[in-house]
């Protein structure tokens, strides 16, 4: 039974004994007699039955470590090139007047960054439809290979509207690095074990877009613009052929048997590298992830990580500017500005690591529960959103009153900003997973198209903004909107339960 009413009307106890989608129940797993030369003995373990594992070896729960580790590799690598090439252009703009005839306005020229961002999020209403329903693998090697082509062609652009073009359709290759990458992760990994996979994605996906901002300065004043996406083109291309040699099929709907011995097959290098059965109706496809919206996870996931990819992508647009000007002049270096960044990420990652799991299993375990819940893992992101949101202000106040050694506040407004996107959205994305199971490759649609349109929103206006009433308005004006969003993560924390009794209903097939 579900909806609102009842889910709200049930006593603690009853919430606490329902099993609704995302509670997962403990198995005892027991290992191998061991003799420890006193007698024999026999280890005792408790693990996460989710999603539950079945005897078939081509089950992606029973692959062995180093095939997950691989899928793990190449979807981090997608995640953090998809953000190096949308972010390594923004240390360079200043110099495009020096390279090409078409003279343009700084704010015109943010629109290279602006297009790709919305387009990274737009796209997935086109890739996780595709992703449900022929598979992940035969969809990330279309993203990629268009990804590699379209970086390509930014380099061979020599005019704005062509260049304009071509980062459009670079974001569209690069979007499935926010939803059917993570989806990888979820399908590979079990519950217990999927937080610090995420992480691994997490800070891939965070660091992408400061490494470039570093070196795309760096970059252009010393080979010159064009070799930005030289570089890009390179590792795009890394990622296309990881994919199309060690990325196996992950999606995985049931166990294909023998037809006369009635036993599994095993999982040969063929099925590696080869494409599964299509998958259910693709219309259908199409509309599942509009039916997301009715979930509350989607929501408070979306609020987040649009906040904060929103501030990552404006900081990573101002900052270069404001250090290039006087009193800095940092010029060739102004790119340095994301060295907060990756320090925050860094941080970030060793927070979630140490924290994400094992909060979950130690919860699962205490006063003899057995069951995991999806909100044993959201109090973790309480302090990195507080953080995150306190980002916004110090790095607003430095921005609107730069001398002397201001720079530091700058840097370390954009280290806040950046240790909560290492592991906010690891955390979110866990969550949506966790809870949603099937559906969260859904979920992460409305995520990134929401974060590309605040994204987009915030950095098309941004420089005229700045320009107009200095960087202590908007900057305000973002930490406020990123607080009212952190909030969101409360009731989900209190009632996260009862919200999914309430939506029991929408995970009926």
């Amino acid at each position: 039974m579900s909806g609102w009413k009842y889910a709200f009307s049930l006593s603690n106890e009853d919430v606490d004994n329902a099993n609704p989608p995302g509670t997962a129940d403990l198995i005892d797993r027991r290992d191998a007699e061991l003799e420890d030369g006193k007698g024999t003995s026999r280890s005792h373990q408790l693990e996460v039955a989710h999603p539950i594992r079945s005897a078939d070896p081509a089950d992606p729960l029973n692959w062995p470590t180093w095939r997950k580790a691989a899928v793990l590799a190449i979807a981090s690598l997608y995640a953090f090139v998809a953000n190096f090439v949308s972010a390594s252009p923004a240390p360079a703009l200043q110099i495009w007047n020096r390279t090409f005839r078409e003279q343009r306005s700084y704010p015109e020229l943010t629109y290279f960054i602006a297009v790709n961002v919305l387009f990274l999020g737009a796209s997935n209403i086109l890739w996780v439809p595709l992703s449900n329903w022929m598979g992940r693998r035969p969809v990330l090697l279309v993203a990629t290979l268009v990804m590699t082509l379209c970086t390509a062609w930014c380099g061979l652009a020599r005019s704005y509207d062509s260049l304009l073009a071509a980062r459009i359709f670079q974001g569209i290759g690069a979007g499935a690095a926010d939803t059917v990458a993570p989806a990888l992760i979820g399908d590979v990994f079990s519950m217990d074990h999927r937080g610090r996979a995420m992480a691994v994605y997490t800070v891939s996906l965070t660091i992408g877009p400061i490494v470039g901002g570093i070196s795309g300065g760096y970059i252009a004043y010393q080979l010159g613009w064009v070799y930005i996406f030289w570089v890009g083109t390179a590792l795009a291309a890394a990622c296309f052929i990881g994919v199309a040699l060690l990325m196996p099929e992950t999606l995985y709907i049931g166990a294909q048997e023998h037809p006369s011995t009635r036993a599994y097959q095993p999982f040969t290098f063929a099925q590696g590298v080869g494409f599964g059965p299509l998958h259910g109706n693709l219309l259908r496809h199409f509309f599942q992830p509009w039916k997301s919206l009715a979930l509350p996870g989607t929501w408070v996931v979306m609020l987040h990580y649009a906040g904060l990819i929103g501030g990552i992508v404006t900081v990573s647009i101002v900052g270069p500017q404001l250090v290039a000007m006087p009193p800095y002049l940092w010029q060739s270096n102004a790119g340095l500005i994301n060295v907060g960044g990756l320090v925050g990420a860094a941080i970030g990652y060793g927070y979630t690591h140490l924290l994400s799991d094992s909060r979950l299993q130690a919860r699962a375990k205490h006063g003899g529960r057995r069951v995991a819940e999806p909100e044993d893992r959201l109090p973790t992101m309480f302090l990195p959103l507080a953080v995150t949101t306190g980002g916004f202000f110090v790095f607003g106040f430095c921005a609107q009153h730069p001398g002397q050694n201001r720079w530091v506040g700058l840097e370390v407004g954009y280290s806040m900003l950046a240790f909560g996107l290492a592991q906010i959205p690891s955390i979110g994305f866990n969550y949506l997973i966790d809870s949603y199971s099937h559906l969260a490759a859904d979920c992460f649609v409305s995520v990134t198209i929401l974060r590309s349109v605040i994204a987009f929103a915030w950095t098309f206006f941004v420089s005229h903004w700045v320009e107009d009433r200095g960087a202590a308005e908007p900057f305000g004006i973002f930490g406020m909107l990123m607080g009212l969003f952190s909030l969101t993560a409360v009731p989900l924390c209190w009632y996260g339960k009862r919200m999914r009794i309430a939506t029991a209903s929408h995970f009926e097939t």
